[in-house]
């Protein structure tokens, strides 16, 4: 259950002013239809954080344990540095598809996600936790968390959002589990 509810908690607070959160903004303002886009960022992001996660438990397979904590510790810190970074959208990256608003979604969410920090972060806590299902459940309702809203509400829900405030919860929390990593604890 940990590994299913900080796993949630982490990408939700993550995601905010995330690239991808950015991206449900664009596709809701483009399109106006939020549930092919809504079904659109459910399948990508299992799609997604299934493979993000499966690399993490591989990794636990070709890592001593003592490597694996630093490995681990580190990469949450790291994390928790790079999560203060405000992410920006490429127009490149919502060009209308010929599959539709829920084919444009499906993709444009697949690739936005490729090597963002919600996928890092999957890969780490999968790794952390060993728990496949639970991690990938988590991650992906922490997304559905931060971007449901961004479809149906759109920026107004955007422009009252202290982004900083949770970028800095989100960070502490990543540094915590890093410390905590580090040191032993935790998994």
């Amino acid at each position: 259950m940990d590994a299913f509810l900080v796993s949630t908690g982490i990408v939700a607070l993550a995601e905010i002013g995330d690239k991808t959160q950015l991206l449900s903004f664009v596709l809701a303002a483009r399109f106006r239809k939020p549930w092919p886009i809504i079904a659109g960022i459910l399948v990508a992001t299992l799609a997604n954080h299934a493979f993000a996660a499966a690399v993490g438990a591989w990794v636990t397979t070709v890592l001593g344990p003592d490597v694996l904590r630093w490995v681990l510790g580190l990469s949450f810190v790291a994390m928790a540095l790079w999560i203060m970074v405000p992410d920006k959208l490429d127009e490149e990256e919502v060009r209308p598809l010929r599959f539709g608003v829920f084919g444009t979604t499906l993709v444009a969410f697949f690739l936005a996600e490729m090597g963002d920090k919600t996928q890092v972060a999957t890969v780490a806590l999968a790794a952390q936790y060993g728990d496949f299902a639970m991690v990938v459940a988590g991650t992906t309702l922490g997304m559905m968390i931060a971007n449901v809203p961004a479809v149906l509400v759109g920026g107004r829900l955007a422009e009252r959002l202290p982004v900083r405030l949770v970028h800095g919860i989100a960070a502490l929390i990543f540094l915590v589990l890093g410390v905590a990593a580090l040191l032993g604890f935790g998994g």
